[in-house]
């Protein structure tokens, strides 16, 4: 079993965000660790963005199991992706109130890479969806933290 944290935020909402993620195999064994940044972006965007960044790892990985659980500080993604992403589509990408659902370029994304086999002889991925409370104390909660902020500094201090 894999084990994916992930995190985003900013420096302002919309500002400057970060994300990052830890692809942790069992036994504590960190396989990849990655962050990034962007100049002007949200939360939302930025908790997305890690998670689609971990899964195009993942999946470009050998030899690792095709089953994860996916930490998340963001209800916005767990709820997102395990809830609320089937009514939207089947409302044409509209919430309950009728409005376009936000991000929907990154639900896309994210929707195809949960739901698509690596390819066609690959067993497809099973993701279970974790929400953890953020700033709490998680080990791997806090580092990804640690580096979406690393992530931030590097485009402010520029």
């Amino acid at each position: 079993m894999i084990k994916i944290y992930t995190d985003g935020g900013c420096q302002g909402n919309p500002g400057p965000g970060g994300w990052a993620y830890l692809i942790i195999r069992t036994g504590d064994e960190i396989l990849r660790e990655a962050y990034g940044a962007e100049e002007d972006t949200t939360n939302n965007r930025m908790e997305l963005r890690a998670v689609i960044e971990a899964l195009k790892t993942l999946k470009s990985l050998d030899g690792v199991p095709k089953k994860a659980s996916l930490y998340t500080d963001s209800q916005y993604v767990q709820k997102g992706i395990s809830e609320w992403i089937h009514k939207w589509k089947q409302n044409s990408w509209r919430t309950t109130d009728r409005k376009p659902v936000k991000n929907q370029d990154l639900w896309l994304i994210l929707d195809e890479l949960a739901t698509k086999k690596a390819d066609a002889s690959a067993e497809a991925l099973t993701i279970e969806w974790v929400w953890v409370r953020g700033h709490s104390g998680n080990k791997y909660n806090e580092l990804c933290d640690n580096l979406t902020q690393k992530a931030i500094s590097s485009i402010i201090t520029q």
